[in-house]
């Protein structure tokens, strides 16, 4: 989707009806166009609501395996761009409320703002760090063990309900969770 790579057979200059048309059908090089044409806008309206690029990242893969999920809800296929846009906000707006819950970094950034309110700049800045810190922590985990960590901590998935969204194992969920929570144990080490 980074659109530097031809679309076979003269795809983008198909109009996005006829497109949207044949990925119903199951065309996947036709819903392929559709994701390298409204990919970067997508993008943008996660970025501009989930604040982060990693996240904009994910919310934009959610929301393809949405859309080609639901193509058959696509009453007008002519306003294809409009659609994708409107799962891509919902999906946006459910990564805020899955990352909102998460008891780690609500504590810290209460913690930020009460020692904020209370002149303390210096633990201000330690905790605020500390929730960068678990952030960028999370930003460089491989995809896989990312959104596996996500939708468990933040989305208090089951192992069998990661299992069924992400469409694998229970036990590669399991092994991806062991091995995210490794890595980020040992990279918030210095914050313990």
């Amino acid at each position: 989707m980074d659109g530097q790579t031809p679309l076979p057979h003269g795809l983008e200059l198909v109009p996005d009806a006829i497109l949207a048309g044949r990925a119903s059908d199951g065309d996947t090089a036709a819903f392929e166009a559709l994701a390298r044409r409204y990919g970067p806008q997508m993008r943008a309206c996660a970025r501009r609501i989930t604040g982060s690029f990693a996240d904009a990242d994910d919310v934009v893969q959610e929301s393809l395996m949405q859309a080609w999920n639901q193509l058959d809800t696509l009453r007008d296929n002519g306003a294809v761009k409009g659609w994708l846009l409107r799962i891509t906000g919902s999906r946006s707006i459910d990564h805020l409320r899955r990352r909102k819950v998460h008891p780690e970094l609500a504590t810290a950034e209460n913690e930020a703002t009460a020692a904020g309110a209370a002149s303390n700049p210096e633990s201000a800045v330690l905790n605020g760090s500390r929730v960068a810190a678990l952030r960028s922590a999370l930003a460089r985990l491989p995809e896989e063990q990312r959104r596996c960590w996500v939708l468990k901590e933040f989305g208090d998935q089951s192992y069998e309900e990661i299992a069924s969204t992400l469409k694998i194992s229970a036990d590669s969920v399991r092994g991806r969770l062991a091995r995210a929570r490794i890595t980020l144990a040992r990279e918030m080490e210095e914050w313990r």
